[in-house]
């Protein structure tokens, strides 16, 4: 049986955005330490498959489901570590985070005071939603290594860039909806620049 090696990864401090504009009494240390939570879960997990010979977690999970996983782990973490945010109680609520004690039992269908948290593969932050709104964004941009052969070499789930802004509907557009699909809305071209602008962490 092959034994598949796997790496701890860490963030680099160095790469932190001193000047960014954090609100809800947030320290660019929360986001260091939930960054790196996410590290060692997967470092532990994959640790552990490697033992039995199986795929990384990063190697079995879809695309879309792995972006589901990250941005629960990031908010869970986030609310850990915060001062003052915690996690929506609210089954699918928004935001993801949200002010503790501003909304009863710390959970609303859609509030305003609090942070949206959303993980994606594309360079840049660019990042479908449900839909236009008012909001505190936070996007996690990650790197995942599918191709290096053989996979026992392969690097492992790396976040590359992070942005947080303050976003209004105007900042959207409207993406066009097919017979099955969801409708969503994306950041244009002037949404994006705002959001890259209060960058986080980039590599």
């Amino acid at each position: 049986m092959t034994i598949m090696a796997t790496i701890h990864n860490t963030v680099d401090e160095a790469k932190f955005n001193r000047a960014a504009q954090l609100p809800y009494e947030l320290r660019l240390h929360d986001f260091q330490m939930a960054v790196q939570d996410v590290y060692d879960f997967f470092y532990d997990v994959n640790a552990h498959l490697a033992k039995k010979g199986l795929q990384r977690l990063d190697d079995m999970l879809r695309p879309a489901i792995m972006s589901g996983v990250l941005s629960d782990m990031l908010t869970a973490s986030l609310a850990k570590h915060s001062r003052v945010l915690t996690e929506n109680r609210y089954f699918n609520g928004h935001p993801d985070l949200i002010v503790q004690g501003v909304y009863a039992d710390n959970a609303v269908k859609a509030g305003t005071d609090g942070i949206e948290i959303k993980t994606t593969r594309k360079s840049g932050g660019a990042v479908d939603t449900h839909g236009a709104r008012e909001q505190w964004m936070c996007v996690f941009v990650y790197d995942t290594d599918s191709e290096t052969e053989p996979a026992r070499d392969r690097h492992p789930m790396t976040f590359t860039e992070i942005y947080l802004g303050k976003v209004t509907i105007k900042d959207f557009r409207k993406n066009p909806r097919g017979e099955l699909g969801t409708r969503t809305a994306t950041l244009h071209r002037e949404g994006i620049k705002k959001l890259r602008e209060n960058w986080i962490y980039r590599l």
